[in-house]
């Protein structure tokens, strides 16, 4: 007997294309985006055991997930084509999860074009859950509730009713506060430099003061710059070693969540 598989994908567009080509013993259902996700009414998330989230089937897809249900158990194979990021992971996970099946089951497959050949690579290579893109969604949809519904009251209450704080503008918004305060506690202070212009051999350059007796010099009134200028009127200068460099400069790459963490004083 052949076997019979069920292929799950996202987008009931996507469905019906695949089963077109698919042919006999494939049945595709579509799981719609997520089947799973923490409830609206409440935070959702255990803060005192480790921040474990307290999935809840999304309103209106009961039905749905029970029509997927039937037919894996009807199913000889399950494959899970959910997008390939990491959003698509979690719902393969969610899935995986509600159908029950076993946790090594290399029931994922992933492909970026909805082609024949390419479905058909896709399930030779057919691979577990990776709960690390898992993980990652996870941490990402835990913060985005964390922070919103922490915040998103105190915007209503200070601001105007309806609007949401995010994980991501919500920090650079506290970023943008703290270096304004940096720039208004900004206390100006007096300070001087001292350049001579130099000549030899019909050429002349400019030489600015930076250091005496190994020191580095820093000028902090006129008066202080007028004794410097009276200690140098006489002297003899010198130069002792001239070097001809070339530097190439270019501007940083724009940032990476990586790189501007990097860049973030206390990360």
């Amino acid at each position: 007997m052949a076997e019979n598989t069920l292929v799950i994908v996202e987008s009931a567009a996507k469905a019906k294309t695949l089963s077109k080509f698919l042919g006999r013993g494939y049945k595709v259902k579509a799981s719609v985006g997520h089947i799973k996700d923490l409830p609206k009414s409440k935070l959702g998330i255990d803060v005192d055991n480790n921040f474990e989230p307290q999935y809840i089937t999304i309103r209106g897809k009961g039905a749905l997930l029970k029509e997927i249900k039937d037919e894996a158990q009807k199913a000889d194979r399950v494959l899970l084509a959910t997008d390939p990021d990491r959003e698509g992971e979690a719902i393969a996970w969610h899935l995986q999860n509600a159908i029950k099946l076993a946790d090594d089951s290399k029931c994922r497959i992933e492909f970026n074009e909805i082609t024949k050949e390419a479905v058909k690579a896709a399930i030779k290579k057919a691979r577990r859950v990776d709960g690390d893109r898992v993980n990652a969604q996870q941490a990402r949809r835990i913060l985005d509730r964390l922070v919103g519904y922490n915040l998103s009251p105190l915007l209503w209450s200070k601001v105007r009713k309806g609007l949401s704080a995010g994980r991501v503008q919500s920090v650079v918004v506290r970023l943008i506060c703290d270096r304004e305060k940096e720039i208004q506690d900004f206390k100006a202070e007096e300070y001087w430099t001292v350049e001579a212009v130099l000549a030899a051999d019909a050429k002349s350059f400019s030489a600015r003061l930076t250091s005496r007796d190994k020191h580095k010099i820093n000028i902090t009134n006129a008066k202080e710059k007028d004794q410097v200028l009276k200690d140098l009127q006489d002297s003899n200068l010198l130069v002792s070693k001239i070097e001809k460099k070339k530097k190439r400069r270019k501007p940083a790459p724009p940032f990476i969540t990586s790189t501007l963490q990097q860049e973030l004083p206390n990360a």
